[in-house]
């Protein structure tokens, strides 16, 4: 068997379309160029991807409403994602575009509260779906992997606080002027 295998569908009109399965090996590269699952050992890769549930939206889908309960989170394997809050008077705040390699929904597991923002997907989109109770399981199982996952996510929490720092900061220098 080769690692790639096609398949072939027919569309209405006779023709046909092929498609590639990703294999494991693809999807073992794909997660160790994540922020999320980078570092992680090959026993940890395994036993986290054994846990991952593939979920499809099509655009316009909401994947997460602000302040929702979630036990979840999510890895975008394709397709965009829009991030947003809503202020106390009712309009909607633009936070960030997700793509590729991104990760969301790990303040919810971190600090078990609901749902900190929206997240809409822009186009089609294929997510990989970690839960809490799966990353307990990780925990119990191998503790050297959960440890490096928390740390992943810990690195990317304070690029995005630096990131949100720099917006603050540049917004209130303009406010100076």
């Amino acid at each position: 068997m080769t690692e790639h295998a096609a398949l072939l569908a027919a569309d209405s009109g006779g023709a046909y379309l092929s498609a590639m399965v990703v294999t494991a090996p693809d999807l073992e590269a794909f997660l160790l160029a994540t922020p999320f699952f980078g570092g992680l050992p090959e026993p940890g890769l395994d036993l986290l991807m054994s846990m991952l549930v593939e979920r499809r939206f099509d655009a316009g889908a909401t994947v997460v409403a602000e302040g929702e309960p979630g036990r979840s989170l999510f890895i975008v394997k394709s397709g965009r994602l829009a991030v947003s809050k809503r202020t106390n008077a009712g309009s909607v705040i633009p936070i960030s575009v997700l793509e590729r390699g991104d990760f969301f929904g790990e303040m919810t597991l971190i600090e078990m509260q609901n749902r900190s923002a929206t997240v809409v997907a822009e186009a089609p989109t294929v997510l990989y779906e970690l839960t809490a109770q799966n990353l307990y399981a990780c925990y119990k199982a191998d503790i050297q992997a959960y440890v490096i996952v928390l740390q992943n996510i810990n690195r990317e929490l304070c690029r995005r606080l630096r990131r949100a720092d720099d917006r603050f900061a540049r917004r209130a220098a303009g406010n100076d002027n």
